[in-house]
């Protein structure tokens, strides 16, 4: 019998949103390994909130958004805040109801910002990290280190003299002025630029172009490919090599022997002999091709270990990737080193990497084992069941079974 296209409205909905997300969905156990972390935050959110006034938008709520966010594209609030409004998974993942109103994006940007001025995102990834599911994912001995660049919202036509009096240039209209760089020489020392001074113009290798960009450090444990640090510095010569020992001061200082693997741009005496002096082994990779040879000696390069670290660091760039095609931290459309820095809204970024990645390694308890299979792989390589066919990975969005 064929159905009938007329719509038919009711009086009453008794739709529930828990029994609409199916049992295998990974979301489930992202949203229990973040909840449980938010409710640990309790008294967090209490000294960032005052006693009186009009309730804002719950905290918990707020940072379960930014997360759905990451997972599927959403570069602009407003289309987040339209996509909140019917779509059914978004509204049970962030904790709304089905008759509850999305919030205005403005409020929730200014509401966003508020709450992070708190470091409350780094937070979160310190309470994630903490929970007993996933600690014991965690290696306490084997670190893994790494930088990558994070390109500024800044065009190359802000680049200004840094001295008023140096531009000579005749005023044009217009926003988007003509500019003519040939026979130019900027850097640094001379120039800023006129959109986010905080950007400073660095290139990948040689030979290649330079760009306006930050420098974004983070830190992995080698034995689930978690990241358990990250911060982000202006590009120089020397940002990844005292990053990567800030960072790793505090497992240093752990009653366990510690090793940091890295590869050939940390294979500096300064560096190496630091680690040294701080009894961490240093499983750099050696860059014989430079004149001096390697800080690395033969002794550390040759033992069993060195080798294991050497093939595992590689797992960071999977963080990478993955922040920067599917999170956004590719070109963040913030400015300034505080905003754009993983202290800010894209430090939920190595956040969402671990909380994802904690549930992929392994099911949440309670879940059905014949479930692992579901969580293997991440969200971006999935193979679709009903079609049979693996998603491009050049398009934009979230896959539909996450």
């Amino acid at each position: 019998m064929r159905g009938s296209d007329e719509r038919s409205g009711s009086l009453f909905s008794y739709v529930d949103l828990e029994a609409r997300v199916r049992k295998d969905r990974p979301l489930r156990s992202i949203r229990m390994v973040v909840s449980e972390a938010l409710g640990a935050m309790g008294a967090d959110f209490a000294a960032l909130y005052s006693r009186t006034g009009r309730p804002s938008i719950p905290p918990e709520k707020l940072l379960r958004a930014m997360l759905l966010q990451a997972f599927y594209s959403i570069r602009f609030e407003r289309h987040f805040m339209e996509r909140l409004e019917f779509d059914l998974l978004f509204r049970w993942f962030v904790g709304l109801g089905i008759d509850d109103s999305a919030w205005d994006h403005s409020t929730f940007s200014k509401n966003r910002d508020r709450l992070l001025e708190g470091a409350v995102a780094s937070r979160l990834l310190d309470a994630i990290l903490a929970q007993p599911r996933v600690k014991r994912l965690l290696s306490t001995e084997h670190f893994s280190v790494d930088g990558t660049l994070i390109q500024a919202w800044a065009s190359m036509k802000s680049i200004k003299p840094a001295d008023p009096t140096d531009d000579q240039g005749p005023p044009s209209g217009g926003r988007n002025a003509d500019a003519n760089f040939r026979g130019e020489t900027r850097s640094n020392a001379t120039h800023v630029s006129a959109t986010d001074p905080d950007a400073k113009l660095y290139r990948k290798g040689p030979g290649m172009e330079a760009r306006l960009c930050f420098l974004g450090h983070a830190l992995m444990e080698n034995r689930s490919g978690l990241l358990v640090g990250a911060c982000l510095t202006p590009p120089n010569g020397h940002a990844e090599r005292l990053a990567a020992l800030a960072m790793i001061e505090g497992p240093a200082n752990l009653p366990v022997a510690v090793t940091l693997a890295a590869d050939k741009s940390y294979d500096a005496s300064d560096f190496v002999n630091e680690l040294g002096s701080m009894i961490v082994p240093p499983h750099v990779a050696q860059n014989t091709t430079r004149r001096g040879c390697s800080s690395n000696d033969g002794r550390t390069a040759h033992h069993p270990g060195y080798r294991a670290s050497q093939r595992v660091r590689k797992m960071i760039e999977e963080a990478f990737g993955w922040m920067k095609t599917v999170a956004g931290m590719r070109r963040p459309m913030l400015r300034g080193v505080d905003r754009v820095g993983w202290n800010s809204p894209s430090r939920l970024r190595p956040t969402t990497w671990s909380a994802f990645r904690a549930c992929w390694r392994r099911p949440a308890d309670g879940q059905d084992p014949s479930l692992r299979e579901g969580l293997r792989r991440p969200l971006a390589h999935r193979r679709d069941g009903r079609l049979g066919q693996r998603r491009s990975r050049h398009r934009r969005g979230g896959p539909s079974d996450v």
